[in-house]
């Protein structure tokens, strides 16, 4: 079963977006080649839910991680290589040399461009091939290198006999026409699912390579997976990966305290908290680094979130309407069974406060008998917390506090048992003289 969650999580969270300068994926996207930026694409897109496959990635990471290697290859040399080997070549040596021959003739008599283009992206593959052969050597020392079953395919490939040409063409740019042709026979025909795999281990060695050099230099950790049957969460210091001087906070939740009541004025921090613990469960099952000081989880079946919940003006949906509808859709999910992360900020914020508290504390409630999921719920309205207390005892109640410093309201941002009565809303209002502008 695959891990599911939607496209409101998805940019509730920040998680993917190529061309978005806050996205998670373009912050660890430091990719050098188009195929390691595709997979990185893929791993973003397709989660993990086996705990054994999260782990063994995971530990790819941390060896790079801790390793501090840099990715060999320039990456104008590959760029070259990868479009040669995209071309075809003939399946016979006669044919290749005929080929080559051809275009050789065109390239002295009307100084076409084939020819120099073949020849250049032949060299640069052999230059790719004899650096990738270097840098694999450094790395099979015997220390517990991750990579097993790809490195073991390619390290085959190198030591065949066959492949004694690699080490001869090295830094030779005078290759004889007969080379040429041999070369690009052996290449692009002989060698062609050797290659593959090859092409196919620079990607996750470009990608691997990437990611963990950002874990590094955000001091980023590896979180370990459990099986889902162990029903728990838990963190000593979980923050938000987008901000480099993040205020970390402890979390736990397992199956006798699954649900978190988070309350907090507005700028305390609540949606900061919740999305952190959405993007550390999204990035754990996708065996990535993640910014916790530790991080222990059972996998989940899916993540949902309702935080930025839009109208649908073309459809009719108040912004009430369609909360209503997000967390039907929720409702249906956990329903099934499904083992969730569940994540509401503010439910029904978008109506009167008598029907946002009956209908956050019913839901609230009845979402607090699926003990197999997480629920994080947030609300102002603080008088449901004082309900839930007397009916659930699988609730824990955290609030962010506000500090007043004479009229001018300070937020550590850090988690504390409870509920809070802050209210600085008028503060704010009047901090700003925003009633002092309209009576002018």
């Amino acid at each position: 079963m695959s891990f599911i969650t939607d496209k409101q999580t998805l940019d509730d969270l920040n998680i993917t977006g190529k061309f978005s300068q806050q996205s998670l994926y373009t912050l660890f996207n430091g990719t050098q080649t188009r195929g390691g930026e595709k997979l990185l694409d893929k791993m973003f897109y397709q989660p993990l839910s086996d705990p054994a496959a999260i782990n063994s990635r995971s530990r790819v990471f941390q060896y790079f991680h801790e390793r501090k290697l840099s990715f060999p290859f320039n990456r104008t040399v590959f760029q070259e290589a990868e479009a040669y080997l995209g071309g075809g070549t003939g399946s016979s040596f006669l044919m290749v040399a005929a080929e080559l021959l051809r275009k050789k003739v065109l390239h002295i008599v009307v100084k076409d461009e084939q020819f120099g283009l073949l020849q250049n992206g032949l060299l640069a593959t052999i230059d790719m091939l004899n650096t990738l052969r270097d840098f694999l050597q450094k790395l099979d020392d015997g220390d517990g290198y991750p990579l097993t079953g790809q490195f073991e395919t390619v390290k085959a490939a190198f030591g065949s006999p066959r492949m004694k040409w690699l080490q001869e063409a090295r830094n030779n740019q005078q290759l004889t026409l007969f080379q040429l042709a041999r070369y690009d026979h052996l290449i692009r025909h002989v060698f062609r699912e050797e290659i593959e795999h090859i092409l196919d281990l620079i990607y996750h060695l470009d990608v691997y390579i990437a990611v963990s050099n950002v874990a590094r230099a955000r001091n980023f950790s590896y979180a370990q997976a459990l099986p889902k049957e162990e029903n728990i969460f838990q963190s000593t210091g979980l923050s938000h990966p987008a901000l480099e001087k993040a205020v970390a906070n402890p979390l736990g939740l397992q199956e006798d305290r699954n649900v978190l009541f988070l309350t907090g004025a507005n700028m305390a921090g609540k949606s900061t908290f919740m999305k952190s613990l959405g993007i550390a469960v999204y990035l754990g099952h996708m065996g990535f680094p993640v910014a916790a000081k530790d991080m222990v989880f059972s996998v989940r079946d899916g993540l949902y979130t309702s935080i930025n919940v839009p109208d649908n003006l073309n459809l009719g949906y108040s912004h009430f309407y369609a909360e209503v509808l997000r967390v039907k859709k929720v409702a249906e999910e956990v329903a099934k069974g499904n083992d969730l992360v569940v994540i509401f900020d503010e439910l029904f914020k978008g109506t009167n406060v008598k029907d946002a508290y009956d209908a956050t504390l019913a839901v609230t409630k009845e979402f607090s008998t699926y003990r197999n999921s997480f629920f994080v719920i947030s609300t102002h309205i603080i008088e449901v917390g004082d309900s839930l207390k007397e009916d659930c005892d699988n609730l824990q109640f955290s609030y962010l506090p506000t500090i007043m410093e004479g009229s001018v309201p300070r937020y550590p941002y850090t988690l504390t048992a409870g509920i809070t009565n802050d209210r600085h809303g008028m503060v704010i209002i009047e901090n700003e003289k925003i009633l002092e502008m309209i009576e002018e």
